[in-house]
């Protein structure tokens, strides 16, 4: 079923040195930075409102991928793997769930954002935080199951080679599985694209209140942020599964998708006003932008 392959043992002395260092860079910029991201939602903003718990999520997703990196930096840099196939399975798919769950989670962001500023009063029975905690166990349990087939491939895959060879595979899914996963992104991408056009719409109607022309601009850059993380990090490394022809970037193009991690935070920042402080009611504020 996957199209698997070797990567030529030339091209991979030249590369892993870069790749170590990158994977490094996003450890050790993305685990204090989520680490504290995280604590600062749990203690300022609780789970006290939808777009909470999405973010914690969100933030949680980035601290399981910062896990899966330490073995990463290590056996690009060694060219070794000292553990067995199962711990190079579950490291992989700590990888793959953080670009799955987090374009979900931005989506949901930005689908709660547009409610909060578009539709305030309407979208009030459906922004409540027992809705957003169904969504992301929802999430959660479709990235868990689609680790499933994956798995089981890549499994079938180290089987047949050398340990060694973990992280080093090109391993297409088969097109039954990468076309959804493109053609997926790409929904959620458009919808994100809805979003912000309504938002910048209903904003660019009230830009005459200049007492919170701030909070107003500061809801447009998530929109922004949140479009080009689609476009620059979840986009690429969703669609090398589907065309041949970038399966030689395949490698270059996870280590984008891994930075999306370290510019989370700056989302969260964005998202709420008086970030560093116990907030009672967000959404309050937000809705009435």
């Amino acid at each position: 079923m996957f199209n698997c392959t070797l990567e030529n043992g030339t091209e991979r002395d030249m590369r892993n040195t870069a790749y170590a260092l990158v994977f490094g860079s996003v450890m050790m910029l993305g685990l204090p930075l989520n680490a504290v991201s995280l604590l600062i939602l749990l203690r300022c903003h609780s789970l006290k409102s939808p777009s909470a718990v999405f973010m914690v999520n969100l933030a949680i997703s980035d601290l399981l991928l910062v896990i899966s990196l330490p073995m990463r930096v290590y056996f690009y840099a060694t060219g070794t793997w000292p553990l067995g196939n199962k711990a190079c399975i579950c490291f992989t798919m700590l990888f793959r769930n953080n670009i799955r769950s987090s374009f979900i989670f931005i989506t949901f962001i930005s689908v709660d954002r547009l409610l909060a500023v578009v539709y305030p009063l309407r979208s009030r029975h459906l922004r409540i935080t027992s809705n957003a905690l169904k969504a992301v166990v929802l999430v959660w349990l479709f990235v868990l199951l689609w680790n499933i087939p994956e798995s089981v491939e890549l499994s079938r895959f180290l089987d047949k080679n050398n340990e060694s060879t973990c992280f080093e595979f090109r391993c297409n899914p088969p097109y039954i599985l990468a076309r959804p996963q493109a053609m997926f992104v790409l929904t959620m991408l458009a919808v994100n694209i809805v979003s912000t056009a309504l938002v910048s719409w209903t904003l660019h109607v009230h830009l005459n209140d200049s007492a919170r022309i701030n909070n107003k601009m500061n809801v447009m850059l998530i929109f922004a942020m949140n479009l080009m993380m689609f476009t620059v990090f979840f986009l690429p490394a969703s669609l090398v599964g589907i065309f041949e022809s970038w399966r030689t970037a395949r490698t270059p193009l996870l280590c984008l998708a891994s930075m999306n991690c370290c510019l989370d935070p700056l989302l969260y920042y964005f998202s709420f006003d008086g970030f560093w402080k116990r907030k009672e009611d967000v959404d309050t504020s937000v809705a009435r932008e």
